[in-house]
């Protein structure tokens, strides 16, 4: 909580820093917060509220123990812990921090992870300082201190180099051709490299290109080009006997009683190289310039001894350091440094030296958990003296240096030496006497010296990292332009060998790709104060921004900056989805299309729709809503648009090729379940299909017993004649208008009492055949066939029958083979239909007939 809390109070300091254009409608510092005071009350809350739920947590001990014995309790201890690191992880990622938290052994996990938040806290805490440094105003630009009275050297120092500085956009090869104290001999590509340069048609060639075209002409394994020189040298080597007792700490030489000797020419520096080799131990240290330089450029070496102290004038002796070789892979020899990371990497890539046998007081200081790991925290420790660290980013480059800077490169490694005897006795005193620290120290500082420098590579998604970090969203038109500056400043700080804050500062790149300006005045207005090469160069850059301006512009892509943003996603992410392959993302629009056939169709076979070379507009709607929604948990993985070097990925020594070759298997097994699932997929539209099938075949068996109307109402016309031969005369029902009198009834019955039962031979039932039946189906809405089942059932019929039997009306129901409609269906034209034949089949010219009721 603590980390994240810094971490917000650096973002929005950070913003402050930066030249932002507020509108007048915003008054709040921050969304919920008036000002800095009231964000940082409530930031200091949240801390103290999470110090007191952490300190209500079980002790450690009995209660501790107790609660442990639950498997419940560890197992929601465990996912806590997993997503605690998990958070802390990230945190010291963006910040630039060491942060494989999880992959740590069981036996010094916890004291490593310990000294991984000890140091992302230094550092975060560090750039929390500058930041505010910033905001005051003390420091606003990236250029080096200068003392009083001094200015930047004219000539620039690599133009005095032997051998041009190598900027290209290749990986890294080593420049040794010498292996000094070497137990493998070094391999015949670095060995053979002085013949090399001897070939006229490699003359004109960049050297590092010059050694990927030998090594396609004699085929040599890239393991050679990319490899540790002293790897075999730093396996196998052994903690030397005198690291295994407690030392007694020797009493440094005050700092004006010591000599002090600037080594500037070849003799002196192989003098200092022989002296070097008579000593159990010496301190080394470093100073580095990077502001006028696109690699950065070592300007000074500081080496102390128990007696002296040397400066070594790295710049004039740049193509001559590999002597010092000798000494430093001695393993004989212990190399005492602070804070190594960055010094191995810089002996490698400006004077091809390598360390054997080195001891990381800054690994010693973390084991002690002195609380700082820094030097000058040290030197007040031990030493009792405060160091002086204006001139920590002064221009090393000046010639001659002052007395000032001088004494400042002699304190870091003066005192060195009587802190390294002092931290050896504290390792062994809390070790209980054993040399088990010490001998961690040495492991640790070991790992250090197998590290190897990667240049910097541009690729075409190498503006994204900077556009994520600048928390910044632009539209297509500025995103354009965005990148097209980048491009330029990287090709242009590689030419001219500058840094890319010296030729464009980020922030000023951002304001310049936000506002988009129309002419080159506004350009230089972006840019205060304007850099020497952007006034040089504002014609060109004009021109950039005016490219940018022609791309079709789009609506802004916004991204959200919090927990669950996409900070570690591709570029390609704004313009389809990279968690789905482009075949997948076909195929979910197809079935979440918005066209649908208009066709209705119960039992027919679902037929995919043919793949269509541009989408429809509909489809492209879809595509951009699918688009809105990203991965919120995209961040967590691992990046698409990281550039890995090729060394790297094939040396075998290094974590990205174990990565790399889980990486390869991964996705071996992410394409085997897929189509796994894929062919899970079609069995089951097999499956799917053959039961619609069968459903279509019972459906259309169980209409054959079923008859239509017609067929109906033939059958029923047949069953009332042969019940009418059967019985007789039914008494019948008056329907016609004009009924008759009771004389003409009484004559009725005697004549049918003296005349025998039966039809007449001639007598003609209507033929029903000829009427439209469809009338008698009414205004149905359930279906399209006539169900005599179902409609018998209804209750409207069943209300219908009771009416009738209360008026009378149903004297002929018991005859009927269908119940009628209601007699508001009836139109005029229906009764018309039915009372003409009833009428004509009532009064025949016989005496009597059979009856039909309606």
């Amino acid at each position: 909580m603590a980390a994240s809390t810094s971490r917000t109070a650096v973002e929005k300091l950070s913003d402050i820093s930066q030249p932002v254009e507020e509108t007048e409608g915003e008054t709040e510092f921050y969304p919920g917060f008036k000002d800095v005071d009231t964000f940082t009350k409530h930031g200091l809350g949240t801390v103290v509220a999470a110090t007191k739920a952490s300190a209500a947590l079980p002790s450690a001990g009995d209660e501790f123990d107790l609660y442990r014995s639950f498997p419940s309790f560890q197992r929601f201890c465990a996912s806590q812990a997993d997503t605690l690191l998990h958070c802390m992880s990230k945190i010291m990622q963006h910040h630039g921090c060491q942060s494989h938290m999880r992959d740590r052994s069981k036996l010094t996990g916890l004291e490593e992870r310990f000294d991984l938040v000890v140091d992302a806290n230094d550092a975060i805490l560090e750039k929390v300082g500058i930041l505010l440094d910033e905001a005051s105003g003390v420091s606003r630009s990236q250029q080096p201190v200068m003392p009083a009275g001094f200015q930047a050297p004219k000539i620039r120092p690599q133009l005095k180099f032997k051998e041009r500085v190598d900027n290209s956009n290749t990986p890294f090869v080593s420049k040794i051709f010498i292996k000094p104290n070497a137990v493998k001999p070094l391999p015949s590509y670095f060995a053979n490299k002085h013949i090399r340069k001897e070939r006229p048609e490699d003359l004109d060639v960049p050297a590092a290109l010059a050694d990927f075209i030998h090594q396609q002409r004699t085929q040599e394994h890239v393991d050679d080009m990319f490899s540790h020189p002293y790897k075999y040298e730093l396996d196998n080597l052994v903690m030397p006997e005198s690291l295994k007792c407690k030392p007694d700490a020797q009493t440094y030489k005050p700092l004006e009683q010591t000599s002090c000797q600037f080594i500037n020419t070849l003799e002196d520096l192989v003098a200092l190289n022989e002296k070097l080799a008579r000593l159990p131990e010496f301190a080394v240290d470093l100073e580095h310039h990077s502001y006028r330089s696109f690699l950065g450029i070592t300007c000074l070496m500081q080496i102390s001894t128990r007696e002296e102290d040397f400066i070594i004038d790295t710049l004039e002796l740049r193509s001559e350091m590999f002597i010092l070789n000798e000494t430093f892979t001695d393993p004989s020899i212990v190399k005492v440094f602070h804070g190594a990371d960055m010094d191995i990497e810089w002996l490698q890539k400006d004077f091809s030296l390598y360390v054997v046998n080195m001891f990381d007081t800054h690994q010693a200081a973390r084991c002690l958990n002195l609380g700082r790991n820094s030097l000058d925290h040290l030197l007040k420790v031990y030493c009792d003296v405060s160091s002086d660290k204006r001139y920590q980013l002064a221009d090393w480059r000046i010639r001659p240096l002052p007395e000032e800077m001088l004494k400042y490169a002699r304190a870091d490694t003066h005192y060195l030496l009587y802190v390294y005897d002092r931290m050896r006795a504290d390792l062994f005193d809390a070790a209980n006497g054993l040399p088990s620290l010490v001998q961690q120290v040495w492991f640790k500082s070991r790992d250090l010296s197998l590290r190897k420098y990667f240049k910097p590579i541009f690729t075409e998604d190498s503006y994204m990292e900077l556009y994520r970090k600048q928390k910044k969203s632009f539209n297509t038109q500025q995103l354009v332009a965005f990148r097209l500056l980048y491009a330029w400043r990287d090709k242009l700080a590689r030419d001219e060998d500058e840094s890319t804050g010296y030729i464009l500062p980020n922030h000023m790149m951002m304001k310049v790709a936000e506002v988009l300006p129309k002419e080159p005045q506004g350009i230089m207005a972006c840019c205060n104060p304007t850099p020497p090469l952007v006034r040089q160069q504002v014609n060109e850059l004009h021109q950039l921004i005016k490219q940018a301006r022609e791309t079709p512009l789009l609506k802004s892509q916004s991204l959200l900056f919090g927990p669950h943003d996409t900070s570690r996603s591709s570029e390609s992410d704004f313009l389809d989805l990279s968690s789905i392959e482009e075949d997948e993302v076909f195929e979910e629009e197809l079935l979440h299309g918005l066209t649908a056939p208009a066709k209705i169709s119960l039992f027919e076979e679902d037929s995919s729709c043919p793949a269509q070379a541009h989408p429809t507009v509909a489809q492209q709607k879809a595509r951009s809503i699918m688009e809105a929604f990203e991965n919120p948990f995209r961040m967590y993985l691992p990046s698409k648009d990281i550039h890995i070097s090729k060394n790297a990925k094939y040396d075998p020594s290094t974590k990205i090729y174990e990565i790399h070759n889980r990486w390869k298997l991964q996705s071996m097994e992410q394409q085997k379940k897929e189509a796994e699932a894929k062919q899970k997929a079609k069995e089951q539209a097999k499956k799917a299909t053959a039961e619609r099938k069968k459903a279509k075949l019972s459906y259309q068996e169980s209409l054959k017993n079923v008859h239509s109307v017609r067929q109906q109402v033939t059958q029923s016309g047949h069953k009332r004649e042969r019940a009418v031969s059967d019985d007789g005369v039914k008494p019948s029902t008056k329907i016609s208008k004009t009924e008759p009198t009771k004389p003409e009834q009484k004559k009725q019955k005697q004549k049918s009492l003296q005349e025998p039962e039966g039809p007449k031979p001639d007598f003609k039932p209507y033929d029903y055949s000829q009427s439209n039946m469809k009338i008698f189906a009414g205004k149905a809405k359930d279906a399209t066939h006539f169900d005599p089942n179902r409609q018998a059932h209804g209750p409207m019929q069943k209300k219908h029958q009771r009416a009738l039997k209360k008026s009378g009306g149903g004297a002929g129901g018991r005859s009927m083979s269908y119940l009628p409609s209601k007699s508001d269906r009836l139109s005029p034209q229906l009764a018309q239909e039915i009372e003409a034949p009833t009428l004509s089949f009532l009064n025949p010219p016989h005496t009597h007939s059979g009856l039909l009721f309606f």
